[in-house]
This record gives C-alpha cells, structure tokens and sequence, in this order.
C-alpha cells in the first residue's frame, strides 16, 4: 500500500524452533497522523530508559511524527496508569505505552503492584476507548530485566515492540472499518 512501512519483524528463535514475540512482518504501519503517549517510571531508571529509547525508536521507524510523541515520567509503575489517564484526557493522544520495570524482591510487595497496575492499564484503556500499551516487565531477577530491556548479550529490547504495538492499535482504533488488518 502507498505511504505505509512494514517494520521489521522482532521475533527471536527458541531451541524448540518456533519464534517468540509479536511478528510485524506483514503490519502496515503508518503512525504519520498519529499522537502517541508515553509514560515512564524512573523506578528502575536505567532499564527504563532502555526501553522508552526502543519504543522512540520503532515509533520514528513507523511514521510517528517527533512532534506528536510526549513522553512523560512518573516515581514508579505504581504511577503509571495516573499518568496515561492524564495524556488521555489533556493530550488527546491516539494510544499511550506505559514502560515500568517491576523485579521480585523478598516480600509480597511485587505481587500486589503487579496485580494493580496489570488491572488499572487494562481498565484505563477499557473505559476510555484509547489503546494502552502494557509495556511493564515483571520479572524475577535483575538479569531477566536487563535481557528484556535489551541490555544483556542476546537480550531483546521489549521497547521496540511497545511502540509498534501502539501504532497498530491506534490505527486500528480510528479505522473506518473492522477488521482493517489483513487475516493473513
């Protein structure tokens, strides 16, 4: 199609021999219209950041105009779902990724965050009609975070696809048809 982007696919292969994460190789992405959220918590900062570089990244690769991305920091991931209410609600944007990092320490505390904040990002974007990108890692170890971020050997920054994964629904969300993606 005239005016779109395929971007590349980011799927990695396992030993078992099939590719893990989300295959973009046949997506049409074209975010060149679109206003895109992001917000991120400072929890955690150097993975964080990692992972708001990647999702700026594959956002510029599909078209999303500089001047359409705000990106936003809160404390933590506890704070994450606040913050993408607000740049619904007074930045009008067509979807909104929030990047947290949240790693199991010795206490319950990690389960009740993860819980909460998984339900209030799936609430949000449930009521207010705007896709919102679940881009927290919730992981058992420092290492696994820093994989995830793309920040190890082998590692894969999660980032990358956030941000496409943003463009898709945002398109999807001001299609004037349903389905707009092809079934193949």
């Amino acid at each position: 199609q005239e005016g779109t982007h395929s971007v590349a696919n980011t799927h990695k292969s396992t030993m078992s021999g099939f590719k893990k994460g989300v295959d973009f190789s046949s997506a049409s992405l074209d975010g060149k219209n679109l206003k895109i959220g992001i917000v991120v918590a400072r929890w955690n900062s150097k993975i964080t950041d990692a992972l708001a570089e990647g999702c700026m990244k594959s956002l510029k690769e599909a078209k999303v105009q500089e001047g359409n991305i705000t990106l936003v920091r809160v404390a933590g991931s506890f704070e994450l779902p606040f913050g993408a209410k607000m740049l619904i609600e007074k930045n009008k944007v067509d979807a909104v990724i929030c990047i947290g990092t949240l790693i199991k320490g010795e206490t319950m505390h990690f389960e009740y965050i993860c819980e909460s904040v998984s339900r209030a990002i799936m609430n949000l974007g449930m009521s207010s009609g705007i896709p919102v990108i679940f881009g927290v890692l919730t992981c058992l170890s420092d290492e696994q975070a820093l994989a995830r971020a793309g920040l190890t050997k082998g590692g894969h920054n999660h980032g990358l696809d956030w941000g496409k994964t943003a463009v898709e629904m945002a398109s999807m969300k001001n299609a004037s048809s349903f389905p707009f993606l092809s079934s193949s």
